[in-house]
């Protein structure tokens, strides 16, 4: 044998050494688990006195089935409506299921970051987790720019010099809520055509819907539209729109793109959590 086949023979050799202490060593660990089905989608809505709400937020889950077959969505509330949350959950541990709930609201706040948590620590035998908020994302500003051409909105509206958006949603004392909507509110302004977007609140935070109008006005903006960051009609959406001077855009409600946002917040959390759970494994 010459000398390259000698020292390919040792590496081969050494290699299957190593290969056969692998296979030992793995063989005391645990097979791997099967397929897990996917978690619950469980979008979590707020919850509303208005009896329009469960039903518009019931399309819009209609329209995530349509788009996912097969996948288990159920819709939950945090208060007012049935099915609460609590309730939802506790059925989907005595299923033996695992669940992903996805907040049918825009930005953290309390009951993003207190109140979801709060309900899963509640119910220890259910794996689950929260993903994030609907945010600043394309999708949402699809829907909210297509809901203002409903009301009215035109593509030279945005070019035009006396025109301006206020960006009516709930509102937070959470500094992280103001910070994702001024950025929902820029993202609009560009799909506008760099017309001024501002945001406004209807509770815990300023400015006012009355007062975001007033300051366009000061700019020489008097033709304001209200654009509605609520997912469906509820006492807050109704009064943002009666402050509006000029137009006022109906709720997000069953828009397609929120449907493909609820998802694409869904499908992130899970590869999140498949990553995180393949780390562990190794």
């Amino acid at each position: 044998m010459t000398e390259p086949d000698s020292t390919y023979a040792t590496a081969a050799g050494l290699l299957g050494r190593i290969t056969e202490q692998l296979g030992e060593q793995l063989g005391h660990l645990p097979p791997p688990r099967p397929p897990m089905t996917a978690p619950t989608l469980v979008a979590v809505g707020h919850g509303s006195r208005n009896p329009r709400a469960r039903a518009t937020l019931g399309r819009l889950l209609e329209r995530v089935r349509e788009l996912r077959p097969g996948l288990d969505v159920r819709l939950a509330h945090i208060e007012l409506n049935t099915p609460l949350l609590d309730t939802t959950l506790t059925e989907l541990a005595a299923e033996g299921r695992d669940a992903l709930l996805v907040p049918l609201l825009f930005a953290p706040g309390h009951h993003v970051t207190h109140d979801l948590p709060a309900a899963l620590a509640a119910v220890p035998g259910l794996r689950a987790r929260v993903a994030e908020p609907l945010g600043a994302h394309p999708l949402l500003v699809e829907a909210l720019a297509d809901r203002l051409a409903d009301a009215g909105w035109a593509p030279e509206d945005g070019t035009s010099g006396a025109a301006g958006v206020v960006l009516a949603s709930a509102g937070s004392r959470d500094p992280r809520s103001g910070a994702e909507l001024r950025r929902i509110a820029a993202l609009l302004g560009e799909r506008l055509g760099g017309v001024p977007v501002v945001p406004a609140y209807a509770s815990a935070a300023a400015p006012t819907v009355p007062e975001a109008v007033r300051a366009l006005a000061a700019r020489g903006r008097h033709r304001v539209a209200v654009a509605s960051c609520f997912t469906a009609p509820g006492l807050f959406a109704t009064r943002a729109a009666a402050h509006a001077p000029w137009i006022a855009a109906a709720p997000l409600g069953a828009h397609p793109a929120l449907a493909r946002l609820v998802l694409h917040r869904y499908d992130t959390a899970l590869r999140t959590t498949t990553l995180a759970r393949e780390l562990a494994a190794v």
